[in-house]
């Protein structure tokens, strides 16, 4: 990894797309800054069209879809977009499973969840668990005391012995039955809303992605442009694929500082 700064204009100017991860990428500790959102809205207003590719919920997917400076989000590791149609006032739901895949899968999940708390003490249904539709959260950090991270090892075992995939970001286990994952969408977001096809050198260079755990190796590894806030560094030896560049600062300040390095360029 290189530090972001300095990155050449050159690169930085191909950026039309922004791809930012939430947690511990725009956020800290938790809270969205003022720094990370008023830098969203800048990168909006010149342009750049801001996109949270997250693991968090469909209910948390919808306010951020209608309320932040973005042109849509990507949820739940993979499993739908959403985007807000304003001339519309419409809301744009796109999934990968049909509805009664996924009520099929919450019942497998449900059970997966149940083992986790009866063999992993500490670990606990993540609060957000109410707001999904498609995967399971399993909190490691976030709301309870850390687990070490052979426990955290084992949860992702536990998910992988039914036969669902498992990820790891910087708070959850997060886990789903389905063949996606955050590129998977990204890339099917792209196109239904831009006509871009990732796959095309040139398209592709107009993006970057920024993020800083484990569950965003797929997407440092497809983009040339990709970007990890500094405590990415916490994350590297879990992570299949590295970013190409990383941030001075963590969290928010990281996201804040690359933002405007993008708006510096432009």
């Amino acid at each position: 990894m290189r530090p972001i700064e300095p990155c050449p204009n050159a690169e930085l100017q191909q950026i039309r797309y922004l791809l930012c991860d939430i947690d511990d990428t725009l956020t800290d500790a938790g809270r969205l800054g003022a720094a990370a959102y008023s830098a969203m809205a800048e990168l909006q207003a010149a342009g750049v069209a801001v996109i949270p590719i997250t693991g968090r919920p469909a209910g948390w997917c919808d306010l951020i879809a209608r309320q932040w400076p973005v042109d849509g989000v990507v949820g739940e590791n993979g499993a739908f977009y959403f985007r807000y149609d304003e001339q519309a006032r419409r809301m744009i739901r796109v999934y990968f499973m049909s509805t009664t895949e996924r009520e099929t899968s919450a019942a497998a999940l449900d059970t997966i969840a149940k083992e986790v708390q009866a063999k992993i003490p500490g670990a606990a249904i993540s609060a957000d668990q109410a707001y999904r539709e498609a995967d399971l959260a399993i909190d490691f950090c976030e709301d309870v005391a850390p687990l070490s991270a052979a426990d955290v090892k084992r949860i992702v075992e536990i998910f992988k012995a039914h036969g669902a995939t498992a990820k790891v970001s910087s708070i959850h286990v997060n886990g789903w039955f389905g063949d996606y994952d955050k590129l998977t969408m990204t890339r099917r977001f792209m196109a239904d809303s831009y006509g871009l096809d990732l796959a095309d050198t040139a398209s592709a260079a107009a993006c970057m992605f920024v993020g800083d755990s484990p569950n965003d190796a797929p997407m440092f590894g497809f983009f040339k442009h990709s970007v990890g806030v500094a405590n990415v560094r916490d994350f590297l030896d879990q992570c299949a694929h590295r970013p190409s560049w990383v941030t001075r600062a963590r969290g928010g300040g990281g996201f804040a500082q690359l933002a405007q390095l993008i708006l510096q360029a432009r």
